[in-house]
Parts: structure tokens; sequence; C-alpha cells
């Protein structure tokens, strides 16, 4: 009771000026637009770690996060902060155009690469993954998928999920790709191991250059864009299309739009495009 009467008061006591400093940080680190609405959840989701450490303000917890012994926090607090709300086959449509035109069109790549941007706790990927063994091997592809958060990709690489999150799993990729546990993992089930070990899961910061990935076919960069303010939006574009090859295939969220940015991309349809060809 004591513990959750500190996080109360916590959460009611930073100041314009703390939060402020949250709002730059966060912009800094990893160019997370932290509008004044967003003070209750970034309160809500910082509370408890103030009194797990012991101190008494949120000017205590900034002063931790910036000093030279903070980056272990530094990374704990981008992971609370920071939306990791997905599930398999979210916007079907995309998995549809895959499935349906993409992949054809790419037949005779000697491989066909996809990058999952943000990919969060992994089910974009394993997604991928399904429909890419399912559509296009024998012949070559590969899935990296990224995020910014370690301790996401953990829970990645590990491919456990609650049954609810797999609820929109067609029945039959349910049955070929995934195991339903038992005893202590009842009411989960786990990405068959021969699927995981086709996807790459890598940390990786958007508004930074990732020239170490090499060039992509098609990549999914989904339902993130929301969270920039336009001047970050346009950066993390430019990162992102500097991996996508010439003609390749660039997918973002059904509520996002591209049209603002003069960029060297064709819309196929909404939330789809393809990058201009050289």
């Amino acid at each position: 009771m004591a513990q959750e009467s500190a996080a109360t008061t916590l959460n009611s006591s930073i100041s314009d000026q703390e939060f402020g400093l949250f709002q730059r940080l966060f912009h800094e680190q990893i160019g997370l637009q932290l509008t004044p609405v967003k003070k209750p959840l970034l309160c809500g989701r910082l509370a408890k770690r103030l009194t797990a450490l012991g101190l008494g303000s949120y000017r205590d917890y900034y002063n931790l996060l910036v000093s030279k012994s903070g980056a272990e926090e530094r990374e704990t607090a981008i992971d609370l902060i920071t939306t990791h709300e997905t599930y398999f086959f979210r916007e079907p449509k995309h998995f549809e155009l895959l499935q349906s035109k993409i992949i054809p069109s790419l037949y005779a790549n000697d491989e066909l690469r996809v990058w999952s941007a943000a990919s969060s706790t992994g089910e974009e990927a394993y997604t991928l993954a399904m429909v890419l063994d399912s559509f296009r091997s024998p012949r070559p592809w590969s899935i990296t998928a990224t995020d910014i958060s370690r301790q996401v990709l953990i829970n990645a690489r590990r491919g456990l999920y609650p049954m609810t999150r797999g609820e929109r799993i067609p029945e039959h990729y349910l049955k070929r790709y995934c195991l339903r546990g038992n005893g202590r993992y009842a009411g989960y089930f786990m990405v068959e191991s021969a699927l995981r070990e086709r996807v790459e899961f890598l940390p990786g910061n958007l508004t930074q250059p990732c020239s170490d990935l090499g060039l992509f076919d098609v990549i999914l960069l989904r339902n993130v864009l929301i969270y920039f303010d336009p001047p970050t939006k346009l950066l993390v574009l430019r990162n992102v299309l500097e991996r996508l090859k010439p003609g390749g295939w660039l997918m973002v969220g059904h509520s996002e739009s591209l049209h603002d940015t003069r960029l060297p991309l064709e819309l196929v349809m909404p939330s789809v495009y393809r990058k201009a060809a050289e």
C-alpha cells in the first residue's frame, strides 16, 4: 500500500519544467514526440521506477537518466515509454498484397529481403515469415526485424505468445507454424523453431542511419511515424528509404500518409508505396 501511495503521489507531482526535460530527452534519444497531453502517460509508466529506485522526484530520475551511469536505466525508461501494441496479421491487406502481387513479381530475385522496422515483440516479423515460407519457399528469402527496445527483442526472439494474440492467425497457418503450450505454458503458443530461425532480430534506432543492414526489396514501417514530429518523421523516412532498393515496396500504417514528404515514392494504394526506379 505504501508503494502504491508513493506512486500515486508521484503520478500527480511532475512539474511542467520536469516534463519538458523528459520531452527533450526522449526526442533526442529516439525522436519520440511527447505532447503535453501525454503527461499522465509518462507519469503512469515511470512513477514505479522512481519508487523502486527510492527517488523523490522526477528531476532526480531525469538526472539519473542523463548521468554516465544511467545508460541501463535510460534503456528501461525508453522501453516503458514506447508503445508496443501489435498482433499477428495486423492490417491484413498488406499481407494479401505480398502474397498476390509482390512475391510473384520478385520471383526472379536471387533472394527476397524484407525489413520489419519497429518490429516490437515480433508478431509482424513472424507473420511475414509465415507468408514468405508459404509463397516464396524454396526460393531464398530473409527477414530482418529491428526495434529500439532490447527487451521487446528478447521477447520476440523467444516467440512465445498468449493464445489471445494469435486470434487473427488463419487456421492453416496456426496449425502449420505454431505449437500449443501445455502445463505451465497452457494458454500460450510458440512459433516453431524452424520459422524463428529465419528471422533476425536486431536493435535499431530509426533516427540513425542503418547502412549496416544492407538493401531490401520490401520494408514495413507501420504505425510508428505517428509518434514523430514532422522533421523527425522525414528523417526516419529518409533513413529507411536509403535501405530500399529502387522499385522496392514500402508499407506504412493505414492511418499514416506520406503525401507531404516529397520523397521519391509512388503511391500504389493507400499505405503502400514503391520507390522510384533510378
